[in-house]
């Protein structure tokens, strides 16, 4: 196959593509959903100037490109949500993630950079073209591995959001645990505690306080706002905070003492995690000592000897 001809079927595949999608996003190709042909008679009236709104290509973050491909974007990303069962599990880890959007939208990011990675393939295998190195076989799989390696390095990005957030709420815990400490010792209620926090704090963890001040307002109970927050964060330290304050509040222990023991319970851990890395590193950095300056120290330990050796002789 004569690279002209290859270059007619990728120009009419792109042309066919296109035509495509064209025609299933018209209009009459579209089918409209009940919550569509509903809005029209729900949509409550605009208190403010158009003029003074978002501008519509700064509604997307891929500005007019994104409000085109969105339709198909979401269609796309509503058939793999139905396909993949572990739907509940993305939904917590977005959660711990400390994440505001919803797994539709996650699933329609994964598909973005797989499109992404899938493009800088296809100019990577352009730029072979151009030179005559075209291998069929070789561009199929650098396709295949672009697309599925976008799909998955999304995924794994998520998991290291979700690292980097726990370890935020680990450092910050003992801190916001002894101000919690202080305001209840104070005369505060648990409830005022965690407001003041929230107000006057910031990071990670008062966010996730903020929720749970936020549960506490609608109508729920502190003991029940305090498990939702331990279920998104998913953390062995918070749970352990959790079960201490609820004990405390069925059999009125005093919350304050309970709560400077819990901060105290996450410093001992973290030293104790300090002095396992620090023990992993010693031993790492015994590998460059054993293969790299014992072998010269025993080389210029030797060596003089061999020399005199040498000279006897």
């Amino acid at each position: 196959m004569s690279t002209t001809t290859i270059l007619a079927l990728a120009l009419g595949l792109c042309m066919g593509s296109g035509l495509w999608l064209v025609l299933v996003r018209l209009p009459a190709m579209r089918p409209i959903s009940f919550a569509e042909r509903m809005a029209p008679h729900l949509r409550t009236g605009r208190t403010s100037s158009r003029m003074l709104g978002e501008p519509l290509a700064a509604q997307t973050p891929f500005g007019p490109l994104g409000r085109i491909l969105g339709p198909a974007l979401a269609d796309l990303a509503r058939f793999t949500h139905r396909l993949n069962p572990g739907n509940e599990a993305l939904a917590r880890r977005l959660a711990r993630a400390g994440l505001s959007i919803g797994v539709l939208d996650f699933r329609a990011q994964q598909l973005l950079w797989s499109a992404a990675l899938t493009l800088a393939g296809a100019g990577f295998i352009g730029l072979n073209l151009a030179a005559g190195r075209f291998n069929p076989m070789l561009a199929l799989v650098v396709l295949v591995f672009c697309g599925l390696g976008g799909y998955l390095l999304r995924d794994w990005y998520l998991g290291e959001q979700i690292a980097r957030r726990s370890k935020r709420i680990l450092n910050q815990f003992p801190t916001i645990a002894e101000l919690m400490a202080l305001a209840v010792g104070a005369g505060e209620s648990a409830i005022g505690s965690i407001e003041r926090v929230a107000r006057t704090s910031k990071g990670a963890l008062s966010e996730e306080f903020s929720m749970a001040l936020a549960d506490v307002r609608s109508g729920s109970t502190l003991v029940a706002a305090l498990a939702a927050m331990s279920d998104r964060i998913q953390l062995t330290a918070m749970t352990r905070f959790v079960d201490a304050i609820t004990v405390a509040s069925e059999r009125g222990t005093p919350i304050a003492q309970v709560m400077r023991a819990q901060a105290q319970d996450v410093r001992d851990a973290a030293k104790r995690d300090l002095m396992e890395t620090a023990g992993k590193k010693e031993i790492g950095m015994m590998v460059p000592i054993v293969f790299g300056i014992l072998p010269l120290t025993i080389v210029f330990a030797v060596y003089p000897g061999l020399s005199l050796i040498d000279m006897s002789y």
